[in-house]
């Protein structure tokens, strides 16, 4: 059913992998899914694929406090040397505290700028730079036109790469990360179910609505910030999130000599509907292809 707009998708979507080393020294790795939207090297993606950018500025003034702290300690003449080590022992120090982090964007060299997050509709759009359309991509999204009605059970495809384990480790002389060998090229899986509903997710301080895309399949991780397309390789959203619905009923199940409540969920997923990918793209100029 979708063999053909896989086909479409395939050439302008890929995988970006983000690695993390912390305080304590380990080293994380995760993966999600971005789409090439038009040949100046503009990108789109999840909001919250940027969350580790955020999460290691802020890490990285605490780090700062934390240094000036101890200087302030170890400069005081007041305290013999084990004061000071008592003083900076007290101090409060996070061992997750994000200490190095990187992006890899489908090839090697290349950086993501002009980064712009749209938070509540979970979009985000990005400037690859350099940016050589030869090692990408020379086929483009084509986006639904929002004026376009989508009908309740018509069939939608996602498309990521889940179901993969992802490792890299981080060389100290370097200050790099390296992904681990075999890692790439990474697999990709689709995912298809039906339109079900469309949800709107309301901000409760800005009483705001962004708009999104439900479907019948649940968004596998990895698959985040990649396409939602129907039978012609339209596409209709962004991969946000999976959805948890209590179906209200917990069978009784017996594990060993316990007896247990299986409590039983429907999962689905959501996508930023493509009116909300429009009105981010227009709101910084970004040109793209709609639908008839």
């Amino acid at each position: 059913m979708f063999a053909h707009a896989i086909s479409i998708v395939t050439p302008f979507m890929f995988p970006v992998i983000i690695s993390k080393r912390f305080a304590d020294g380990t080293v994380e790795a995760g993966c999600a899914t971005f789409i090439v939207v038009n040949l100046d090297g503009w990108i789109l993606t999840a909001g919250h694929v940027f969350q580790d950018l955020l999460l290691a500025n802020q890490h990285r003034v605490e780090q700062a406090q934390n240094n000036a702290q101890i200087q302030q300690i170890n400069s005081n003449p007041k305290l013999n040397a084990k004061q000071k080590h008592k003083q900076i022992a007290r101090l409060s120090k996070n061992p997750k505290w994000i200490t190095n982090h990187s992006y890899w964007w489908g090839v090697n060299g290349v950086q993501a700028t002009n980064i712009k997050v749209a938070q509540l509709p979970d979009i985000a759009i990005a400037k690859l730079d350099p940016f050589d359309p030869n090692k990408f991509t020379t086929s483009y999204p084509i986006f639904k036109n929002p004026s376009s009605l989508l009908q309740v059970g018509t069939s939608l495809c996602r498309y990521g790469s889940p179901l993969y384990d992802i490792s890299s480790t981080f060389d100290l002389t370097s200050g790099s990360f390296q992904i681990a060998p075999g890692v790439l090229p990474l697999p990709r899986f689709p995912l298809d179910g039906i339109h079900t509903r469309v949800a709107n997710i309301q901000d409760q301080g800005t009483k705001a609505i962004a708009k999104f895309i439900e479907t019948s399949s649940p968004g596998l991780r990895g698959q985040s910030g990649g396409p939602i397309f129907d039978r012609d390789g339209y596409i209709w959203a962004i991969q946000s999130r999976t959805v948890h619905f209590s179906l209200g009923f917990n069978p009784k199940v017996k594990q060993g000599s316990k007896e247990i409540e299986e409590h039983q969920f429907l999962n689905v997923g959501l996508g930023a509907h493509v009116e909300e990918i429009i009105t981010l793209l227009n709101q910084n100029n970004v040109s793209h292809t709609l639908s008839p």
